[in-house]
């Protein structure tokens, strides 16, 4: 496997984060380095989803009630199977 190409980027920190992270870093033992790497990494991933699901819910609202909206037979056909499944588990 190829190792992945790693670039600087510096972060003026304000101090009382700076020394969050540095305690933290202490007690879990763990580079400041890779805890803000992983920081900076849940946020971008968490900005993704939550743009992603304000595209689809403005899509749905916007389609809500038209030709576009769900299948009716496609929506009995799934109906159907969810309550097979509940009998089932009985």
């Amino acid at each position: 496997m190829a190792k992945a190409t790693l670039r600087n980027f510096h972060v003026p920190l304000p101090e009382a984060l700076y020394e969050r992270l540095r305690k933290e870093a202490e007690q879990s033992k763990e580079p400041a380095t890779e805890i803000a790497r992983h920081a900076i990494e849940n946020y971008l991933e968490e900005k993704r989803r939550h743009v992603l699901h304000s595209a689809i819910r403005n899509y749905a609202t916007r389609h809500a009630g038209t030709t576009v909206d769900l299948d009716e037979e496609l929506e009995a056909a799934s109906l159907e199977h969810f309550v097979a499944g509940k009998e089932e588990d009985m």
